[in-house]
This record gives C-alpha cells, structure tokens and sequence, in this order.
C-alpha cells in the first residue's frame, strides 16, 4: 500500500562493517537503494522510521519515498531487513525501487472474523490455518489485509483461499484450494472419573472386607470402638 511518508538517507561513500559499526553509533543504518533498472547505491537511514513502517499495518508491503540528499526521489519498499537478536536494533535494510506502473508480487495477511455457527451451534472449534496468501498486482492496488467473513461456517465447512474477495488489478497466486480456517470437531479429552469420598467407584468391585477388630482382654464388648480407617 503506498502512504505518504518521505524517509530521508545520505549517501554512502565508505562501506564494510567498521563504517557500518560508526554509523550505527551515531544512530543511522546502512541500507542499499537498488531495482528498477538503476544503480545499486548504499545510503544512511533513520532505523526509527524504518521499524516505524515496519509496525505499521502494511508493514513491510508499504510504499514510501526516500529521498535521497544530493540524489533521487523515488517510492521504495524494504524488501529484506536484518535485526540484532538480542536488542532488536535494526542493522541493515535493503530498498527496491518501485514503478508505479509495475505489478508486483505480495504476501497479504488474512483475517478471519466473527463466530462461526459451528462453534456456537455445534460445539466446534475454529481454526486458523492460513494466515496469508500471495497475489499479484499494481503497486497502488496492494492492501494492508483481507478480512473473510466466518460467521457461516458450519461443522466441517471451511474458507479457502478462492474466497477472498480480489479487487482491481488483484490476482491470486496462492494455491486456491489453500485453507485459510475451518470448523472441526473437539478433540475427545480423557477425564479420569473420581469417585467421592466414602462411595465405591460405579463398577469396580467391592473392597476387600477389614481384618476383624481385636478387643483387649478385659473390657466388654460395647465399650470397644472400632478403629477407622485413615482417610487417604
């Protein structure tokens, strides 16, 4: 999708990882402009802007400027990234050129939404399985996401990819037949049955009947209480 947004850069006239490392420590990122049909040329970004975009709705199938100092102006797409593991810093971008008049080829997240009726009605559960697919179209035509309605869906019934609604210049490339979500039955869950206290489990056999009772030599009958049973 192309926004309204200008990234500026600065050219590059040294490169390799030492001058890539001093960048970085005065708060900018090496990146290279290329595609299109022009020259590969390295630049300094912003990486707050970069990751800026990168969070954003149409995350990475946005369309920008970036404006060049002393060079071109021209709607770009970052295309390949590289992020440090452990602090997340951006390291390196790498910007395509774009021509508007181009069709291109993007991965669209799909959204499923609502409650099936399989779910409601049934007792199903929903799942995703799908959560992109791929198409072809001009730059302009590009969407930040495809919502499908699952609020039909039955036990059983799924949504594929040959669902999503196309407009535009938009074709599908993803196999049509790709599930994007569907209902299915609960899995069984074994739930041991335990008995309550005091009562036999239904159907097992009765327990062993208790040693008899041992009264001392010397005391009557009546007055011997039997000895309970120590609860587990």
């Amino acid at each position: 999708m192309r926004k309204d947004i200008t990234v500026t850069a600065e050219p590059r006239t040294l490169r390799g990882k030492n001058e890539a490392r001093r960048l970085r420590v005065t708060g900018s990122t090496p990146a290279v402009l290329y595609g299109s049909g022009g020259e590969a040329v390295p630049v300094a970004v912003s990486p707050k802007e970069l990751i800026k975009i990168l969070q954003s709705k149409s995350g990475h199938n946005t369309i920008f400027n970036l404006a060049v100092t002393g060079g071109e102006n021209t709607p770009v797409m970052i295309v390949d990234w590289q992020k440090d593991p452990i602090k997340s810093n951006l390291l390196h971008a790498d910007l395509l050129r774009i021509d508007l008049t181009k069709r291109l080829r993007v991965m669209v997240p799909v959204h499923p939404a609502g409650e099936p009726k399989g779910v409601k009605l049934q007792g199903g559960l929903h799942e995703v399985i799908t959560r992109e697919i791929e198409i072809e179209c001009l730059p302009d035509d590009i969407p930040e996401s495809f919502t499908v309605d699952a609020t039909e869906l039955m036990m059983g019934q799924s949504i594929r990819a040959s669902d999503v609604a196309l407009k535009a210049s938009m074709v599908l490339l993803s196999n049509p037949e790709a599930v994007i979500s569907h209902v299915v039955a609960m899995k069984a869950e074994e739930v041991a049955a335990t008995p309550a206290e005091g009562e036999a489990a239904a159907g097992t056999a009765p327990a062993a009947s208790a040693e008899p009772e041992v009264i001392k030599k010397g005391k009557k009958d009546e007055d011997a209480a039997p000895e309970e049973k120590k609860k587990k």
